[in-house]
């Protein structure tokens, strides 16, 4: 049997092999995948469909455990969880992850992309990169490529949003992040803090009036069922970052890591595909349920969030760097 050392250097110098003969057998690895989004989310079903991926490539060595539906926990809980070395590996939104790291905020600023095509020219480019950056001297080891998740929508039980008055003393449910409570009071609304699995329950009991989703989500987690209308508000993007325990992932082999890797970003690369192909016929069948669809003018937004300050307080908080940088993809703010 080759040794450690043996089989690295051929790996080495045949790059293209199977993995089997690069690496010498060890003990099996499990690691555990935990997130809070409904099984049948498009998230899991591609989750589940790299592990197969993972585990096939390292002929079963290494096994991705997915616990999907908030099973270990809501947002906090499972980030809470992944820097002490309890959970592996965790997808969370950049508003949960921004309660620890300030700076993965960045993507939430309101109104400020017009469209998928330059968000993702700033994510897979300078901005993300400085995203990362900040992460290298903290417990967690953020991967290269987000997932998709699309744009996020205003939806409602009371009354339809086509305006930016609308939303005056609306409660809204929205995620544990102060950018987006600061946001939605900025327009006047009454933004509730709630973790995603709460928020079903705190809708049908009218705790809040509505809440804001991206479509896939809102759909997979059946919140039609307690509310009537959707305001294409494309207000902030919203996505998951793949993220490990750095000490965890750091211990891991070189080339474990390098499989893993490898599906988990390509992974996010094929999802954002699926998920622009499900949007797309999202509209009609919520339509279908009952549901009223009202596309929205971005603009009165904007304004207002400009006259609240909203743009001006947000630009103090965030490093110099990094709001230039936003402002290269999307043109000045504040």
């Amino acid at each position: 049997m080759l040794s450690r050392r043996q089989s690295l250097k051929l790996g080495a110098m045949s790059f293209c092999a199977p993995f089997i003969a690069t690496r010498a057998f060890g003990a099996p690895i499990t690691l555990r995948f935990g997130n809070e989004l409904p099984v049948g989310s498009l998230l899991n079903v591609v989750l589940t469909q790299t592990s197969k991926k993972i585990a096939d490539e390292t002929n079963g060595e290494v096994q991705l455990q997915i616990f999907p539906a908030a099973q270990l926990g809501g947002g906090p809980e499972l980030l809470s969880q992944l820097r002490s070395g309890a959970l592996d590996f965790y997808s969370p939104s950049g508003a949960v992850l921004s309660t620890m790291m300030p700076v993965a905020a960045i993507n939430n600023i309101g109104f400020v992309f017009s469209d998928m095509k330059r968000f993702w020219a700033a994510m897979d480019g300078e901005l993300g990169e400085l995203v990362r950056t900040t992460f290298e001297k903290s417990p967690l080891y953020l991967f290269e490529k987000p997932w998709d998740c699309g744009f996020r929508q205003i939806t409602t039980s009371t009354k339809p949003v086509t305006q930016a008055s609308d939303l005056v003393g609306l409660k809204l449910r929205v995620p544990p992040s102060p950018l987006y409570t600061s946001m939605f009071s900025a327009l006047g609304a009454a933004p509730t803090p709630i973790p995603f699995a709460e928020a079903y329950t705190a809708l049908q009991t009218k705790i809040v009036d509505g809440t804001e989703l991206p479509l896939t989500t809102f759909y997979y987690a059946k919140l039609y069922e307690v509310q009537k209308y959707i305001s294409l508000s494309r207000h902030m993007w919203d996505g998951w970052w793949s993220l490990s325990n750095r000490k965890m992932w750091e211990g891991l082999p070189q080339d474990v890591r390098a499989v893993i890797a490898k599906h988990l970003d390509q992974s996010a690369l094929d999802h954002r595909a699926d998920i622009a192909r499900v949007e797309a016929s999202l509209v009609k069948e919520l339509s279908a349920k009952g549901m009223q669809i009202i596309d929205i003018d971005q603009k009165p937004f904007r304004a207002k969030l400009q006259a609240a300050g909203f743009y001006k307080e947000w630009k103090g908080r965030f490093a110099p760097e990094l709001w230039q940088t936003l402002e290269k993809y999307t043109g000045a703010i504040a």
